[in-house]
């Protein structure tokens, strides 16, 4: 038994023992045949290396290509080769190579000793002679082309109001065509130029008692309108003493007796936002902003065509607009109180049409406040214009609360209960039920009585400053998708840049670059309006609500804001240099669709001041086109992340215009 068991074991013992041979030998055949191979083909050889005792250094075994020449180019195809250039030999680098470009050294810690960059003398702004030239590098490899200059004759061009051809076409100009928009085919392509000797504006509040010369050099309105304590000149400067036609011992005074004629008016609290038509410098509404009020100053560019200018410059909310033929780019129900001191506006032509525009802006309980001759003087001509002016404002029902002095004012009605109880053919009618009178752009004016709306949207505004923070009825009405859920997206809408407008003031020092004036581009509900006002910059936002989207204007306007209905394909209504800081949160995403990027980029260059920032929030895919574009303008660019992190989808990206050389 035992010798059969160990015949087995000798049996199984052979066995492997063959095995190991046979797969020894294939083995070594094939690397036999392998080597032959490579050999014949010209490949690169096999290396070999061999790892000793981790206490004896490590060794190399030579390979079999020592000492042998290979031809690149028969081992690397041709097509391959042609893409590599031959590179310089690199030198290794020295311990005093490193350059630190941020505040923290190798190991973390903070050092006052790194770099901020070179200056590049073709960064700076010398663009005196007009040409075209280089001005940066976009991305380290591109260089972008400076936009070129317009002519000095341009510099304060606006182009939808300073159409001349379209001007001289236009059929009839006695009901005041001329004053409205007029936009030209082709676009600016050219950078408007700044005045010789222009300037930094003077810091508010001190910019509401006077201006630099240099900045808007024109005497005339000086010359007519200094016997009324409108403007004067002093030196370097114009100064404004704060009177106007109708109230030549100030503005201050005059508002008092307003205040005192009608207590209920109540600046500050029942009025918070007013317009100011025919409003010369703008010093009835400078000297609201003391007493919690903004207002909307108006005015034709007619021969006092600098006026609008002067109050832009002072710091003061103004737009060129005319009582013309076309409704003013504001919704309905969106003042508080609308103010006309000697504007020179005939209200009762065309069957009152005018008045009526009045009364479609004006807030339901409002007050009209007119300060002309026909309130305080006998003269036939006069009597007549003022027995006109009383069965118009009682035909449309509005009730004459108070009559003293030069001044008339009426009030509004709360309801259509008036409308409505009139004797039947009583003129103007009410507007057909079809009609939106919010609805502004190019819309022609109506002979016809806006009514009311039935739920009292409009009408039941809360008290300044609560009215800033409460969703507005009117917030219903606007035509968008949620319904559900508009508070709620008001309110985060607030939330969101609250929060951004707080954190960007403390790390980033806004208040140096919210200077004064500044432009929201697409105001959604006015959130961002409404934060800048919660964190306290010394600033007034206009409010832009772009055509492509709902019309949100009614609820800014309930909030206690200013803003403006406009198409951002067409040029806005401003002075050249009117904003310190212009914000565009998802603009040009939506724009690109309609409108040439370039043109809005140009249009935001001649409205924006020298040094004035553009703050541009919006989808990463657009980022390298907007930053081509501000760099061909000439701008200081930086783009970063938003605070949702590097994985957002969009980016931001602040521009800074550069100051002219003098």
């Amino acid at each position: 038994m035992k010798a059969v068991n160990n015949g087995g074991v000798d049996q199984l013992k052979s066995n492997a023992c063959l095995k190991t041979t046979v797969i020894l030998f294939i083995s070594l055949t094939f690397f036999y045949l392998g080597k032959i191979w490579s050999q014949n083909n010209g490949d690169q050889k096999l290396i070999f290396f061999t790892t000793q005792s981790l206490l004896s250094p490590s060794k190399v075994i030579l390979s079999p290509n020592l000492n042998k020449l290979f031809d690149l180019s028969a081992i690397i195809s041709n097509d391959t080769a042609s893409d590599f250039k031959t590179l310089a030999p690199v030198s290794p680098l020295s311990d005093d190579f490193v350059e630190r470009m941020g505040v923290l050294d190798e190991a973390g810690a903070m050092t006052e000793e790194f770099s901020v960059g070179e200056f590049d003398a073709e960064l700076v702004e010398n663009r005196r002679s007009g040409n075209e030239s280089e001005v940066g590098v976009f991305d380290g490899r591109v260089r972008v082309k400076r936009m070129k200059l317009c002519d000095w004759s341009l510099s304060e061009y606006i182009p939808c109001l300073d159409n001349v051809e379209a001007i001289r076409k236009l059929k009839s100009t006695k009901r005041g065509e001329r004053f409205e928009r007029h936009c030209p085919e082709t676009r600016l392509n050219c950078l408007v130029r700044t005045p010789l000797g222009y300037t930094t504006t003077i810091p508010w509040p001190r910019s509401r008692d006077e201006v630099w010369f240099s900045n808007v050099p024109h005497a005339r309105l000086a010359e007519d309108k200094g016997g009324q304590n409108w403007i004067l000149v002093d030196k370097d400067k114009f100064r404004f003493p704060g009177g106007g036609t109708q109230f030549i011992h100030g503005a201050d005074q005059y508002l008092d007796q307003i205040s005192e004629m009608v207590p209920d008016i109540m600046f500050g609290g029942h009025t918070r936002v007013a317009l100011d038509v025919g409003c010369g410098v703008a010093s009835f509404g400078a000297f609201l902003f003391s007493r919690n009020v903004l207002t909307m100053s108006v005015a034709p560019k007619d021969v006092h065509e600098n006026q609008i200018q002067f109050a832009l410059e002072r710091g003061v909310p103004a737009m060129e607009a005319a009582f013309a033929t076309r409704r003013l780019l504001y919704p309905s129900q969106a003042f508080d109180l609308i103010h006309c001191s000697r504007c020179r506006i005939n209200w009762t032509r065309d069957d009152g049409i005018l008045l009526l525009e009045i009364d479609r802006m004006l807030r339901g309980g409002g007050y009209f406040v007119w300060a002309a001759q026909p309130v305080y003087k006998h003269e036939p001509v006069l009597q007549k214009q003022w027995e006109e002016m009383v069965s118009l404002t009682t035909r449309i029902c509005w009730n004459l609360v108070k009559k003293q002095g030069y001044i008339a004012i009426w009030q509004k009605p709360v309801n259509n209960t008036c409308y409505l109880s009139r004797e039947q053919g009583t003129q103007p009618p009410l507007c057909e039920p079809d009609d939106d009178p919010d609805n502004v752009w190019y819309t022609d004016l109506k002979a016809c009585i806006s009514p009311l709306p039935k739920t009292g949207y409009g009408t039941k505004v809360t008290k300044w400053p609560a009215r800033l923070y409460e969703p507005p009825d009117r917030l219903q009405s606007i035509k968008i998708d949620a319904y559900l859920s508009r508070k709620e997206l008001f309110m985060a809408e607030f939330n969101y840049w609250n929060e951004t407008i707080a954190s960007n003031i403390r790390g980033l020092h806004w208040k140096r670059f919210l200077r004064r004036n500044v432009l929201d581009m697409k105001a959604g509900y006015g959130g961002f309006a409404a934060a800048l006002i919660e964190n306290n910059p010394d600033c007034w936002v206009m409010n832009v609500v772009p055509v492509s989207g709902p019309n949100t204007l009614p609820v800014i306007y309930d909030r206690g804001l200013l803003g403006v209905m406009h198409d951002w394909c067409e040029p806005f209504d401003t002075y050249p240099r009117t904003y310190d800081f212009l914000h565009a949160s998802g603009l040009f995403s939506i724009e690109r669709k309609r409108c040439n990027i370039t043109n809005i980029m140009l249009e935001i260059d001649r409205i924006l001041r020298p040094l004035g920032r553009i703050y541009i929030q919006d989808s990463l895919s657009l980022m390298d086109e907007l930053q081509q574009i501000g760099r061909s303008l000439g701008w200081g660019i930086a783009v970063r992340e938003t605070y949702e992190g590097p994985y957002e989808s969009y980016r931001i990206m602040i521009g800074k215009k550069r100051m002219l050389k003098k």
